[in-house]
């Protein structure tokens, strides 16, 4: 792409000015690849591939997805020595010189750290433009006694990679044991066997294992023993529920239940979520080996395969369980496992690639990007998250596909009618059907969308003139910005599409290519439009630019924050940035609040139970996800004695939200109080408690009072404060 343009002169002015902009600031766009710093910064932005300061490494099989750049530039080095790469399967990019090395490591899928047998250098740096042969350089390594060797073999790769799963799970667990901290020594095979045998530990098949304790005075057992494994009691993992389970009740609400669906429910365990359905009317039935061992497998439009494969120890027999499902599915299969990692502190230990519990019950604890890569090769399908361990699968790709447009449309409200006008009123209730379209579609329908459109017609001549006079009574602002929201929610899917390699315009519905040609002209000009706005979201000042110039929102120095019910008030960049957290590994359940992260690629979704109830409800669980490599942090503050504790609840919300203004005249009071004046004081429990305690105040009801058991001559110093303080009021302005 040498120039920013677009196809569609409809688009309205200030969204070519918003796409013009970011061309402007993503130089990477219309750069040579030769302009110095341009391929360090395509390096750099690059979602695939291992990054060190000066270097980019991809593995061969995934050049074919990186950016247009990086493999024309790739390209034009493997013309030069097309014979000589043979068996490379390493590719290093140097970011600051025109040089390609192309590593050989033979056993990198078979060895957990694959040693380098052989490099080969390719030099233009001499050689542009002045009619010289490139300079190649050849290193034999197969004799070395210490040569380098690989870690984290999943970043050179893409998570649809055979042995993508394997090789991510070894590096979790090496990082859990702090091995791959040691960064100045494990490069080479003697430094890393050396730092294995430091930790007491040892790797057996993409496994970490360690040793077993040695007795005083006794010799060191044999690495490869294990302590004795009791029997594994699978039917004890079952749990009795008083509720639907979490990927029914998300089905559930998701709409894919309608009067005619029937449900099977594979591994039902004690069967409530099939005696649920019954009593709704739903026919269903469900099978399990211990409880249900008698009942068949049936067929149904919908399947659940609920926290089964993680109880499974046998890796075959797990694999069979979600295929035989799968074969069992009319329409969706609901997949959901076990995501969290138990602490080691409770007693587990480790079998096969999970652990057993202390109820001998076994359990494979993944990792979310890990059960999604599970679940997609095993079936060869490309599932849906849903929440943390919950996933879709979609028999039909279409049906697939208007399922996830359906999750990026903002929930909108019909204009209400505002003036008195005659003929308004004398058609109204025939033209609510052509106002309830437009607000879903955010346009005017096209032939055969609309069921009433030949009686409108037949009054109005045109469903143009229809709208006129519905403009007439209601306010045309309010169906500009329905039109803006309907474009930004169709401009996040298709976005989203191209971010995680599902949107296919075969598989688009009718209502939505519609979509398409009404604010874009044609699908290309779309996708074109879509893909520059995620590739310059890879420029973290575009994401802190729409962060500071946000209307809602608590702005920090390196952060902003808002609540998830305001998500779709927000400029659809950022909204866009998020998706590519959540609908690719999905939200943490109950999630209150989305941090963006504007000084990294980072979105955490934070969790306050008592949000709306609490006037300064205290932080219990966090989920991090760098965009980067997707990779998910969890961090739990529930038995924590000074937990994060939250301010100014008014700022993450809308004006509409229920108590925003009780949240926002509390907050008022404690600024004039001079209680946020230090800030960093007051950022967790007990830092707030003491605020309150040194400043005699206590908070009921949404309100500041002093407190009943205040000394009185403290009180008397606060009051003198606060009065000062009036008389300077630019000294305690609160800037969040």
């Amino acid at each position: 792409m040498n120039s920013c343009s677009y196809p569609n002169p409809d688009l309205p002015k200030a969204e070519l000015e918003v796409l013009s902009a970011e061309c402007d600031t993503a130089p990477q766009q219309i750069s040579p690849i030769d302009e110095p710093g341009f391929l360090e910064n395509i390096c750099q932005q690059s979602l695939i591939g291992k990054k060190l300061p000066n270097a980019l490494y991809v593995h061969i099989w995934a050049i074919a997805k990186l950016d247009p750049p990086l493999r024309l530039h790739y390209d034009r080095f493997s013309q030069i020595i097309a014979t000589g790469m043979d068996g490379a399967n390493i590719i290093k990019f140097h970011t600051t010189e025109p040089k390609i090395s192309c590593l050989f490591y033979p056993d990198f899928d078979t060895d957990p750290h694959p040693t380098l047998r052989a490099s080969v250098q390719i030099d233009l740096q001499y050689s542009c433009g002045t009619g010289v042969s490139p300079v190649i350089s050849y290193r034999d390594y197969s004799n070395a006694e210490n040569p380098p060797i690989l870690h984290r073999k999943e970043t050179f790769v893409t998570p649809d990679y055979p042995q993508y799963a394997e090789f991510d799970q070894l590096t979790r667990q090496e990082e859990k044991l702090g091995l791959l901290n040691h960064t100045s020594v494990i490069g080479t095979r003697k430094g890393w066997l050396q730092c294995l045998e430091n930790e007491g530990v040892e790797i057996q098949g993409h496994r970490v294992v360690r040793y077993t304790d040695k007795g005083v005075g006794q010799e060191e057992s044999n690495p490869n023993s294990q302590l004795p494994i009791p029997k594994i009691e699978r039917h004890r993992a079952a749990i009795v529920r008083s509720d639907f389970s979490r990927p029914v009740r998300l089905a559930l609400e998701a709409n894919l239940f309608n009067d005619n669906t029937t449900f099977f429910d594979y591994g039902c365990g004690h069967g409530g979520d099939v005696t649920r359905l019954t009593e709704r009317g739903y026919t269903s039935s469900g099978s399990d080996p211990y409880y249900f061992s008698n009942n068949p497998q049936n067929s149904a439009d919908i399947v659940n395969i609920g926290y089964v494969i993680n109880v499974i120890e046998c890796i075959d027999e797990r694999q069979e369980a979600l295929k035989q499902a799968w074969e069992l599915t009319g329409q969706v299969l609901l997949v959901a496992a076990q995501v969290l990692i138990d602490d080691e502190k409770q007693g587990q230990i480790a079998y096969g690639d999970g652990v057993i519990t202390r109820h001998n019950t076994f359990q494979k604890y993944y990792e979310q990007s890990e059960l999604k890569i599970y679940i997609d090769q095993v079936l060869g399908v490309d599932c849906i998250p849903i929440a943390l361990g919950i996933y879709f699968v979609f028999r039909d790709e279409s049906q697939a596909q208007n399922f996830r447009a359906s999750r990026c449309r903002s929930r909108l409200s019909t204009p209400r009618v505002r003036a008195e006008v005659k003929r308004f009123e004398d058609y109204q209730e025939l033209l609510a059907p052509l106002m309830a379209f437009f607000t879903e579609r955010g346009r005017l329908p096209v032939s055969g969308e609309l069921a009433s459109s030949a009686e409108i017609k037949f009054e109005f001549g045109r469903i143009s003139r229809a709208f006129e006079v519905i403009l007439q009574a209601t306010d045309q602002k309010e169906w500009d910005e329905i039109t803006d929201k309907r474009r930004s929610d169709l401009l996040l899917y298709l976005a989203l599409g191209k971010f995680n390699g599902s949107g296919k315009l075969r598989y688009l519905a009718p209502v939505v290519k519609n979509d398409i040609r009404a604010f874009f002209g044609n699908y290309n000009a779309a996708c074109e439009i879509s893909n520059l706005v995620l590739f310059s979201l890879g420029n973290l000042s575009i994401i802190a630019k729409c962060c500071e110039e946000s209307a809602i929102g608590h702005k920090r120095p390196n952060a902003f924050y808002i609540h998830v019910s305001a998500l779709s008030q927000l400029d659809y960049r950022l909204r866009i940035y998020e998706g590519c957290a959540s609908r690719t590994i999905g939200r943490m359940d109950g999630a209150t609040l989305i941090k963006f992260h504007t000084n990294k690629p980072k979105i955490s979704y934070l969790f306050y139970p008592y949000f709306d109830t609490e006037p300064h409800p205290v932080l219990y669980t966090s989920m991090h996800i760098d965009l980067r490599d997707l990779h998910v942090t969890y961090r739990d503050y529930e038995d924590s004695a000074d937990p994060p504790v939250l301010h100014r609840k008014e700022t993450v919300v809308t004006p509409n939200y229920p108590g925003y203004d009780k949240f926002a005249k509390l907050s008022q009071q404690e600024q004039n109080w001079g209680l946020f004046d230090d800030w960093n004081a007051i950022k967790t429990l007990k830092g707030w408690q003491r605020c309150l305690e040194e400043n005699c105040a206590e908070i009921r009801n949404y309100r500041l009072y002093w407190r009943k058991d205040a000394d009185p001559y403290r009180v008397k110093l606060v009051r003198s404060a606060r009065n000062a303080r009036k008389n300077r009021p630019n000294d305690h302005l609160f800037n969040p």
